[in-house]
């Protein structure tokens, strides 16, 4: 059996998470316990307890998902070994992605993500913004409809195209409230601001580029084992230089996860897609993409042992 691995971003993480495969895995304690030596500080603590409200915080929430993902992986690469055909991640999944495909090491990935949500929530604080989930179909193309908030109010521009049907939008408040009252006039069944410190993955990021430029010069990429999909591109590369080039891009580009799911499904369709760390919401999101393909989620001791059980048959 074949395998592609999946990786969730911001918004996956929860107190507790990763408490239980630490203490059930040795090599998921000690990638836990190597994001906490990169960093400095015990994120491993903040994880397992919380509280909450701090665990939340950009820059704790991304290494913290990083160091689950991780973690998974480093229990399940032995038993997978040669049978990852490719990986993906949604926005800073897509890191996670690039170390489980050896092309960054643990502790130059957990600085890389911890630097890139400082500069991310700086980002928010100097020029604030918003992001909104546009839930269901509208009449009118949710570019068309951001193209008249920004006309109309302020800069508003899709941000993650999640699946058919639920599309995040970003960037000014006034801009994503006219676009949220104009995607309601042209049919969307819902349209709902998110809890967030900045418009992610649009033009109000742009000041944050030179920072997160740096931290990727020196995070060390190399080549990866397997291909690694794009979410600015929704295609695969492997080579370190492209993953650099990208994951800047990233920062101020929409995530294109349906197109980047659908490639995958059409390149692996008999494989089974199994989403690394906490909560199943990526695999939601494939089954509304691509519901013929198999998916797991792995973030858990039974998880990981329904995983190996697959692997081995």
């Amino acid at each position: 059996m074949d395998f592609v691995l999946i990786f969730p971003g911001q918004g996956s993480q929860s107190p507790g998470m990763g408490k239980e495969l630490a203490a059930a895995f040795p090599a998921a304690r000690d990638a836990f316990d190597a994001v906490d030596d990169a960093l400095g500080t015990r994120l491993s603590h903040l994880c397992f307890e919380g509280p909450a409200d701090e665990l939340t915080l950009t820059l704790n929430a991304q290494p913290a998902l990083l160091a689950h993902g991780a973690a998974v992986w480093a229990v399940a690469r032995q038993g997978l070994a040669g049978r990852v055909k490719a990986a993906a991640g949604h926005s800073l999944g897509e890191f996670t992605a690039y170390h489980a495909a050896g092309a960054l090491t643990l502790a130059a990935a957990a600085r890389l993500v911890r630097r890139r949500g400082e500069l991310m929530y700086e980002c928010g604080v100097a020029r604030p913004g918003a992001m909104a989930a546009i839930l269901g179909h509208t009449i009118e193309p949710i570019e068309a409809i951001c193209d008249r908030a920004t006309a109309e109010a302020a800069l508003v521009v899709p941000a993650n195209y999640n699946s058919p049907g639920q599309i995040v939008i970003s960037g000014e408040a006034a801009g994503v409230d006219r676009a949220m009252a104009l995607a309601k006039e042209f049919g969307a069944k819902r349209a709902i601001r998110l809890n967030v410190s900045g418009a992610f993955h649009s033009p109000l990021m742009e000041s944050a580029l030179d920072g997160l430029s740096q931290a990727l010069d020196r995070a060390g990429f190399t080549d990866a084992r397997f291909p690694v999909y794009s979410n600015v591109t929704a295609d695969a590369g492997t080579t370190g230089g492209r993953a650099r080039e990208l994951l800047l891009k990233q920062l101020t580009s929409p995530v294109r996860w349906t197109d980047e799911v659908l490639a995958m499904a059409a390149a692996y369709p008999e494989a089974t897609y199994v989403e690394m760390g906490p909560g199943a919401v990526l695999g939601g999101l494939l089954r509304k993409i691509a519901p013929q393909l198999r998916t797991l989620s792995c973030g858990a001791p039974a998880d990981l042992e329904k995983l190996m059980e697959l692997a081995a048959s």
